[in-house]
């Protein structure tokens, strides 16, 4: 199968103003340094390798090259909306393309995680700068069993979902497609513009979780962007943190 995610094979497919200009590089750092913080909203870097990839919390992000669709898009947020809701509205975005993919339900795990079948397959990591964001997107693609990275939360590819290799290209366009949707309505009305479709994507819904080493159950995302959690009766808004979860 023919698979790039260079300017030649995407291009084509971009629909929206998401995508202009396109820089890409066949390896780099990160995705993340290759956005100038003058270029455009909408802007995107996208790379087959990231010899530096990183995740939420100063976590790595592993992929072979050519197998994931890494990417990171400028956004320029107004100034009356919460640029940390980004990370959900990413992840909303990127279960919609995912979704549409697969066929088959993906949810959002709270801050930034997405989840099918209770794999992670995808995450999202939002940069603030100055008055931009810099919103770092990873999605298993392409990846074999073996080549997933041993992590907290189980992970998975849509390769190992389904059994089906895929272009990388069409995910991506589609991806940009969605995430312009979905950042379009937040930005008008913020996160209860998008509240009722990202409550019923609520990965942690009802599930035990702990948070920051407090055991408690999630009784879900509230409409200001944190998890709200059960701990012994008592109930507690999470604002940031590292989530785990009994499977």
């Amino acid at each position: 199968m023919s698979d790039s995610l260079a300017p030649d094979s995407v291009e084509p497919l971009l629909r929206g103003r998401f995508g202009s200009p396109y820089l890409y590089e066949q390896s780099c750092e990160s995705t993340q340094a290759l956005l100038d913080s003058e270029l455009p909203e909408g802007a995107v870097a996208a790379c087959e390798e990231q010899t530096a990839g990183r995740g939420r919390l100063g976590r790595r992000w592993q992929a072979p090259a050519g197998t994931g669709v890494l990417c990171s898009v400028l956004l320029r947020p107004p100034a009356n909306r919460r640029a940390p809701e980004l990370s959900l509205i990413g992840g909303m975005a990127v279960a919609d393309c995912v979704e549409d993919v697969l066929g088959l339900s993906a949810q959002v795990k709270w801050p930034n995680d997405v989840m099918v079948n209770r794999r992670k397959v995808a995450g999202v990591l939002a940069e603030a700068r100055g008055g931009s964001v810099v919103l770092g997107i990873g999605i298993n693609v392409n990846q074999r069993r073996e080549e997933l990275p041993p992590t907290q939360t189980p992970v998975g590819s849509l390769l190992t979902i389904d059994g089906v290799p895929r272009e990388r290209a069409p995910i991506l366009a589609g991806l940009l497609s969605r995430l312009e949707q979905q950042y379009g309505r937040w930005c008008q009305g913020g996160l209860d513009a998008v509240y009722p479709t990202l409550g019923a994507r609520d990965f942690l819904r009802g599930r035990k979780v702990a948070v920051n080493g407090t055991s408690g159950y999630a009784i879900g995302i509230v409409r200001s962007g944190g998890l709200e959690v059960d701990v012994a009766g008592e109930r507690r808004i999470v604002e940031s943190g590292n989530v785990t979860y009994e499977r």
